[in-house]
């Protein structure tokens, strides 16, 4: 058991990266706060995941919800040991169709809920000598010009990720910051069919994108993150890592 007797709270976790990260800390011996948007999802979601773990529903954009997912999770657990900043709002845009409340609403979901909630956590934190991982993107190195908006608000964790690394190492809270790559999650398949892709889009996604021939899967992420919010980790923190199938860095996809 990596992660016994730990308590992580993790947001956007009732489906895709999110829940697979979830699934794999409760395996891992961790009991979880698990969050999402809609309040419908709880019982559901409880019943898979078992008595270790608790549900709050909450709007990120909301600045209350970032003490309320602490206070749940001591209510609950009596401590918390690690946060797992994924949610996301992961929206198209450019520089044409973006607009100012757009964007802010990008920024706060992003951005400004991982800054708050680690804030809110962050006397726990010390307390336990927890972590966080948060949950980038390589959009966050150049971005897709559907996805302005989106990109920025990534760089801007990437650098919260490495500031705080920076300041607060001395505090014995560590945070390490994934980029991932193309990942088939649930969302993701859903996106792609409102975007006008077949039903079998994922079996013909070209080599450039999937050199071993499919997509990272959610349960591949969520194997990573155990390492990262475990002790085996210890004392590592600033750590950008990106998780994709190639170097993103000096790649050239139109070269074989």
């Amino acid at each position: 058991m990596r992660l016994a007797n730990k308590v992580v709270i993790i947001t956007g976790s009732t489906s895709g990266i999110g829940r697979a990260i979830a699934e794999r800390c409760l395996q891992e011996g961790a009991s979880v706060l698990v969050h999402g948007l809609d309040v419908k999802d709880g019982p559901e979601l409880l019943a898979a995941l078992g008595e270790r773990a608790r549900f709050v529903a909450a709007d990120l954009v909301d600045p209350a919800s970032a003490p309320r997912l602490v206070e749940a999770a001591l209510a609950a657990f009596g401590k918390v040991d690690a946060i797992v900043n994924n949610a996301a709002a992961i929206v198209r845009s450019n520089l044409h169709t973006t607009k100012p409340e757009f964007f802010d609403r990008v920024m706060a979901v992003n951005v400004r809920a991982p800054l708050f909630l680690i804030q809110a956590a962050f006397a726990e934190l010390k307390k336990t000598q927890g972590c966080v991982l948060n949950i980038g993107s390589i959009n966050a190195l150049s971005g897709e010009s559907e996805l302005l908006d989106y990109s920025i608000s990534k760089g801007a964790l990437q650098t919260l990720s490495r500031n705080l690394a920076n300041a607060h190492g001395e505090d014995k809270v560590r945070v390490n910051h994934f980029n991932l790559g193309w990942v088939l999650s649930p969302n993701e398949y859903a996106l792609q069919r409102r975007l006008g892709q077949p039903e079998d889009w994922p079996q013909r996604v070209p080599r450039t994108y999937a050199p071993s021939g499919r997509l990272i899967v959610p349960e591949e992420i969520a194997a990573a993150a155990i390492y990262w919010i475990g002790d085996e980790s210890r004392p590592i923190s600033g750590s950008v890592v990106d998780l994709e199938q190639y170097s993103f860095y000096g790649r050239n996809p139109l070269k074989s």
